[in-house]
């Protein structure tokens, strides 16, 4: 039975070393593709969290076989195509995942009805529906775009389309429905977004070029590829080693490695934060794992300065600014966090939540429409809040991360929610001497 109460407690310093979980975009991705192509895709390293393991059985659903062969490693059988589903689709609570699936299934004469949980039934979906419209993919919903919805794919046309907004999600979507468009697809970003999807598809066997022109990245699909198997590496994921990381760096006397953690540029944004804050960032041990840069980090307590983040490195870390904004909260003066406006829209609206929960654990926040404000101290702050998660798993984690350095302890509720992620987030932090219990 699942706690519905998770307490941290300040207590000793945090030493060790760790493995973080499979990186969550990659895993998804890989299960995708692996069902798209044609042969056998081998999978070492995935995430095992709620979130991917719904991919896994959409990915079944649309005809692939995809096996278990053991910790971390699994086995997708492609058809080179998708069968129409038998049932609804429910991705759970990914929002990756559904929103990369409605991409790939859009080039096939299939229909398919898609489903999540209450917080993936409140996620804009409309981002992705508009330029798979344009394509000639048709939807309907009863909620203006929201889930459930059911969408039917078949022959796209070519597409030319400038994202609105910073988002890897929207750039994949496209990208995958392009594979099966009678003339190339190009997708034009204002900011450069996590590029994994890109790295992949070549390693599946596409044809996708990368330019930058007026500050402003083109990336361009040659539709037509016959995709295979591929084996694929599953790197640790950067945005789960944040919170060891920013744990060590909190808690005095502490000191993590997080080894094997991706170090792709477009990942890295809260790592360049930390340093920028006087955090005492090393990394060793760089290598190469299925086309991405991985290394160990080692993280040792640091006094910490506020900075100012430039909105621009936004898309390189948005799902790590609820663990930066408990670094800011131990930082000596102001941490500006702007131009974040799409933490409202993640499986919470994660600016309002970080924004209470901060102040219940006696952090001074100021809350602004597109990002937020944390006015350090120096010190720890008092801690002993009982923090609202509305089931979003990064709030959950974020705030245990504040008790291990508070005066007092923080309690976190809905915490079952963290098995999303991060499955093994509470024991790999008691390996390290962090005391999370059940409260």
């Amino acid at each position: 039975m699942t706690a519905a109460v998770l307490s941290a407690r300040p207590g000793a310093p945090l030493s060790g070393t760790v493995q973080v979980p499979g990186d969550k975009s990659i895993s998804h991705r890989a299960l995708i593709l692996g069902a798209m192509a044609s042969g056998r895709t081998t999978i070492t390293g995935l995430l095992e969290g709620e979130d991917v393991l719904a991919t896994a059985r959409a990915m079944q659903a649309f005809g692939a076989t995809v096996t278990r062969t053991g910790e971390g490693a699994w086995t997708v059988e492609g058809k080179g195509g998708f069968s129409e589903p038998s049932d609804i689709i429910d991705c759970g609570n990914a929002g990756t995942g559904v929103r990369l699936i409605m991409g790939a299934m859009a080039g096939y004469p299939v229909t398919a009805t898609f489903t999540g949980d209450g917080s993936l039934r409140k996620r804009p979906m409309g981002r992705v529906l508009e330029p798979l419209g344009k394509m000639g993919a048709t939807w309907l919903s009863r909620d203006g775009g929201r889930l459930p919805l059911t969408l039917r794919g078949g022959t796209l046309a070519a597409l030319d389309y400038t994202l609105p907004m910073a988002s890897a999600q929207v750039k994949s979507a496209v990208l995958l429905a392009g594979l099966h468009a009678d003339g190339p697809v190009t997708v034009v970003e204002p900011e450069a977004t996590r590029d994994h999807t890109e790295r992949m598809l070549r390693a599946f066997g596409a044809t996708v070029t990368v330019s930058d022109h007026n500050d402003r990245r083109v990336i361009t699909l040659q539709p037509g590829a016959k995709l295979s198997g591929s084996p694929v590496a599953v790197p640790g994921d950067p945005s789960s080693a944040a919170f060891p990381i920013v744990a060590a760096l909190i808690t005095p006397g502490s000191q993590v490695t997080v080894t094997g953690v991706m170090l792709n540029p477009l990942r890295t944004g809260l790592f360049d934060t930390l340093r920028e804050m006087g955090a005492d960032l090393t990394i060793t041990n760089r290598r190469d794992a299925s086309g991405e840069e991985v290394g160990d980090i080692t993280a040792r307590h640091s006094t910490l300065h506020g900075v100012v983040v430039p909105p621009g490195r936004a898309p390189s870390m948005i799902d790590e600014y609820p663990i930066l904004a408990i670094a800011a909260a131990f930082a000596t003066g102001d941490t500006v966090m702007r131009g974040v406006g799409e933490m409202r829209v993640k499986e919470s609206d994660r600016i309002a939540l970080m924004s209470a929960g901060l102040e219940a654990c006696g952090v001074d926040v100021e809350e602004e429409p597109e990002g937020f404000i944390v006015h350090g101290t120096g010190a720890p702050p008092r801690g002993g809040g009982l923090v609202e998660t509305h089931g979003d798993h990064r709030i959950a984690m974020s705030h245990l991360i504040l008790g291990l350095a508070a005066r007092e302890a923080v309690r976190v509720d809905e915490p079952g929610m963290i098995a999303t992620s991060f499955p093994t987030f509470a024991d790999m932090m008691r390996g390290l001497g962090a005391d999370i219990t059940e409260a």
